[in-house]
């Protein structure tokens, strides 16, 4: 089974807000999760919000997990990933 980090979109039309998760590659976007790594607030007014669990982060790319382009800015802006390569 192949487990991607993605978003999934929450929120009302015009406001979103995004939870960042483990889910199969081939389910759909907003289908099932296998677990909730954190949040991500596009809609702050001077930064978006992002809060990661970081030890659920790092457990699914060493379980070989592939982030989604997005996911992938959001990890490497909060320093996840260059922890990520530190560790290998």
């Amino acid at each position: 089974m192949a487990v991607k980090l993605r978003l999934t979109r929450l929120g009302s039309k015009r406001n979103p807000f995004y939870r960042i998760v483990a889910a199969d590659a081939r389910a759909p976007r907003d289908g099932r999760n296998i677990e909730q790594i954190g949040t991500y607030n596009p809609n702050n007014v001077n930064a978006p919000e992002v809060k990661i669990d970081e030890e659920l982060a790092l457990k699914w790319l060493k379980n070989g997990a592939k982030p989604t382009d997005t996911v992938h800015n959001i990890l490497s802006r909060e320093g996840i990933l260059k922890k990520f390569d530190d560790q290998k």
